[in-house]
């Protein structure tokens, strides 16, 4: 097993010479930081800690990589824009392919430039990551910044629905309410 370090990242780490490969089986590990993130110029995450492993198998004229991440990521708040800790787990599969031209466009197989052999992992990584987080990251209750929320509410126009309301309502629209069942 190897294991290589994205601290201080270069993101040369993250190229794996397929054609280079000794065993029809190989097992590499990363560990990713905010140099990782920043390296890519990720503006979906701010910083994290993650393990990923990545196992590579040859089988027939394809190589299959399976990505095992866990960790955690630094993103903003829906709400607040403070920083919140999200976890992330996911597993990931990719069939890689020596051709003639290199494409990385289809979902299914990756086809790597059979005079080069070499796969840059990097971006692949970080969009494994981008795709578990969800779509809404919010702090759980209670723990936005109080601050924020209250300028929010302020701002929402919360206030001004409330006196709209106490103004007297169309006869028009009155009518319609008494339809609902």
């Amino acid at each position: 097993m190897q294991t290589k370090s994205a601290i201080m990242c270069s993101l040369e780490t993250f190229k794996i010479d397929l054609k280079g490969m000794t065993t029809d089986e190989q097992r590499l590990e990363f560990d990713l930081d905010g140099g990782f993130f920043k390296a890519l110029n990720a503006s979906e995450v701010n910083d994290g800690a993650l393990h990923v492993s990545v196992s590579i198998r040859k089988v027939s004229g394809f190589y299959e990589l399976q990505f095992h991440t866990e960790g955690m990521v630094i993103v903003p708040c829906d709400l607040c824009l403070d920083d919140m800790e999200q976890p992330i787990v996911t597993d990931n599969r990719l069939m890689v392919k020596l051709g003639a031209e290199t494409n990385t466009d289809d979902d299914d197989v990756v086809i790597v430039d059979e005079n080069e052999g070499i796969l840059d992992t990097s971006w692949l990584i970080y969009e494994f990551i981008a795709l578990a987080i969800p779509i809404k990251h919010v702090h759980a209750p209670g723990k936005c910044n109080s601050v924020m929320t209250q300028k929010l509410q302020e701002l929402s126009g919360a206030d001004l629905r409330g006196k709209e309301e106490a103004k007297e309502i169309d006869p028009r629209w009155e009518k319609l309410k008494n339809l609902k069942v």
